[in-house]
């Protein structure tokens, strides 16, 4: 029997000869798709958990024939006969300084997940939250059987969690011990010494830095990267200076950071580089609060993920970083932490590209 020859009310209890009435549409089962395919129960199960000994084109009937029949698994059912949710969880910050990034990282994981078993479901930290909280919450009540998550740390307490428990997981960002898990990330010590180089070119010589919280990896890496830039250019003109921006972060709430650079810009600063979209916009209403102009009187540079920012101010140089990118390498390795636990880690760092800088390519396997 082929899929061709059945109709969908021979299995969804539609309307048949005879019975004088509209029946309920029933769920769709594996039975259903066994009989469909012409295969096992068993087969069907293991083809729609992505089997590795299973043919490609075994799996993908199996797929396309449950796409089409609507089928959609029994989640504890499912947790029940393999241990498994077949759900990739997603806990991401939601600070003012990452929601620029968000959407395009769940429109890639969720990209990076079709055609897979795998399910994203989206779980946000609260500003102030313990980030450790709702990764126990997942993993010790068998919501997902992977995690990813932003906003690392040095030592992150999650990852270090996650590790001891063997508990599959990937990061947008690194660690201390980033040789030991997967992770996807952009080279911001890369992208701190690249802003401030352009700064440079452009004869600004009075650079402030608005960074993330500097217990954050990235943080530290783009004021380490931006640190080096300026004191390497010092050397040969000692007028060339670089201030980080104190009691402020681009995760603060705009009105402070616009104020902040105000009063950057009232003591000289002809130049400023934002780990942000959200903070170079507020550097851009700073300037133009205190009467300059941007591109005359000062210069920004800023970080985006999604492109707007040089239609808000042409003048703004703008690099961007790829989160797309990053989604679609995360999605595939929490799926190989998975399904192959003792493979080397998916890792990939994105490094933004100039005359010095060129892109690493493909992730590292």
């Amino acid at each position: 029997m082929t899929i061709q020859a059945l109709r969908a009310t021979d299995f969804w209890g539609g309307r048949h000869a005879g019975d004088g009435r509209n029946a309920a549409p029933a769920r769709p089962t594996l039975k259903t798709l066994a009989q469909a395919t012409g295969l096992a129960v068993a087969t069907v199960s293991r083809a729609l958990a992505d089997a590795p000994d299973l043919r490609p084109d075994t799996k993908a009937l199996v797929r396309r024939v449950a796409a089409e029949m609507g089928y959609v698994p029994n989640r504890a059912g499912l947790r029940l006969r393999t241990g498994r949710t077949q759900v990739i969880a997603l806990v991401i910050g939601t600070e003012q300084s990452v929601m620029n990034n968000t959407a395009q990282l769940i429109v890639s994981l969720a990209a990076g997940l079709r055609g897979t078993p795998y399910h994203l479901n989206m779980t946000p930290v609260l500003r102030g939250e313990d980030p450790l909280r709702p990764i126990r919450h997942i993993v010790e009540n068998g919501l997902a059987d992977a995690v990813i998550f932003n906003q690392t740390r040095p030592r992150d307490p999650r990852v270090a969690w996650l590790m001891e428990r063997g508990f599959p997981f990937a990061t947008h960002g690194r660690t201390i011990w980033s040789d030991r898990h997967p992770w996807a990330d952009y080279d911001n010590e890369a992208f701190g010494a690249l802003a401030v180089r352009r700064l440079l070119a452009r004869g600004r010589k009075r650079i402030a830095l608005l960074a993330p919280p500097l217990e954050q990896t990235y943080a530290r890496a783009f004021v380490r990267g931006a640190t080096a830039a300026a004191e390497a250019a010092a050397a040969a003109d000692p007028g060339i200076s670089l201030r980080l921006l104190r009691g402020i972060t681009s995760d603060s709430p705009g009105a402070e950071v616009q104020a902040a650079l105000e009063r950057a810009f009232a003591r000289g600063a002809d130049g400023l580089v934002s780990a942000s979209s959200a903070g170079g916009m507020a550097a851009v209403a700073a300037l133009e609060a205190r009467g300059l102009l941007l591109g005359r009187d000062a210069d920004i540079v800023a970080k985006e993920a999604i492109p707007f920012l040089s239609l808000f101010r042409r003048d703004l140089i703008v690099l961007r970083e790829d989160v797309e990118r990053a989604g679609t390498v995360l999605a595939r390795a929490a799926i190989r932490a998975i399904t192959e636990p003792d493979a080397p880690p998916l890792q990939d760092l994105e490094v933004p590209a100039d005359d010095e800088l060129q892109d690493q390519g493909e992730p590292r396997t």
